[in-house]
């Protein structure tokens, strides 16, 4: 294994790729996709499994230790549980993660953890049926709580659940979501909406920040620091009730940049390595690799444009449209 580390131009260390298997969702969740949808990539430019396990394996000796699947929803990509296992045999890969919406946990938690699948994060913004399906925009029979115990049962660990806090949409949920960290072992983090793209009906005025978000989930007991998840990748603060079984946790694009200690970049689905989230630079990495080219220099040179921070605040979202063509 090469001693050879990534880093980008401000001296951070990138150990962290986000994979988008797909564009496509089976929701049309209010912040993150367009009620009609958007164009779907052609076939031909989403990347094989076979692909996306070749960039892996040419980055690991160079620092990559940890992967997380997006989408879209990746699970809407037939035989995820292969792609999984591949990732799994790629020497220096120590930690795979997936973001779902939670909707098939109940039939793939065991298939995909028996492939190789560390733990997941898993999205959803109400405990109510009926707010599921108007935040959705779509009709399933949905209970997030039977998809976390599926996740659990089937030994998937750290859990973590993602709520987007909109006013006047769910804000009234943040404690029913805290009290679920009382007697499971889960981390429920609430992250601060992010107006983007055409997601533009939700704005400003639908964001509560971090410090209301804790103050309203204070009231089902005291919150205090806490350490986070012992697995884990990402910039939310956590906090626990006394004697929980699991932590709350807030993550503050909006009030509070994280930048800083960013060490992660994302390869969408068509190919493409986007260095930020809402930044506009990007490699293409698809052509390279159909052509037989190595990718290392590729990398660095992608590493070596990517931004200091976001510029989310300045209301610049990079020539996205909806955060389902990132995988948030």
């Amino acid at each position: 294994m090469s001693d050879v580390t990534l880093t980008d131009q401000f001296g951070r260390s990138i150990e962290y790729l986000r994979i988008s298997v797909t564009d496509r969702c089976n929701f049309r969740c209010t912040y993150c996709m367009p009620l009609e949808g958007l164009p779907w990539l052609p076939k031909a430019d989403i990347l094989s499994y076979e692909e996306i396990v070749a960039v892996v394996t040419q980055l690991a000796p160079l620092g990559l230790r940890r992967i997380r699947l997006t989408g879209g929803e990746p699970t809407i990509r037939p035989q995820l549980t292969s792609l999984v296992a591949q990732l799994r045999g790629v020497p220096g890969v120590s930690d795979i993660a997936l973001s779902t919406n939670g909707v098939k946990l109940p039939e793939l938690a065991r298939p995909l953890r028996d492939a190789g699948l560390d733990r997941i994060n898993m999205s959803a913004d109400s405990l109510r049926e009926d707010r599921i399906v108007a935040i959705a925009r779509r009709n399933f029979p949905f209970d997030p709580v039977t998809s976390l115990v599926a996740a659990q049962d089937a030994g998937l660990s750290p859990i973590k659940l993602n709520v987007v806090v909109m006013r006047g949409v769910n804000d009234d949920e943040v404690a029913d979501f805290a009290r679920l960290t009382l007697d499971r072992p889960w981390h429920v983090r609430f992250i601060e909406l992010m107006p983007v793209g055409d997601m533009r009906e939700l704005t400003w005025d639908h964001v509560v920040p971090s410090a209301e978000i804790l103050d309203r989930a204070s009231a089902v007991d005291a919150l205090t620091a806490a350490d986070g998840p012992t697995r884990g990748n990402g910039p939310a603060t956590y906090y626990r009730f006394p004697g929980a079984a699991g932590t709350v946790g807030v993550i503050t694009p909006m009030t509070h940049t994280y930048c800083g200690t960013c060490n992660r970049v994302r390869l969408t689905a068509d190919g493409r390595l986007r260095t930020c989230l809402f930044g506009d630079h990007e490699v293409n990495l698809r052509d390279a690799l159909r052509a037989g080219e190595p990718l290392e220099p590729l990398f660095r040179e992608a590493l070596a444009g990517k931004p200091r921070e976001h510029s989310l605040l300045q209301m610049q979202v990079g020539g996205l449209r909806a955060l389902s063509q990132v995988g948030g």
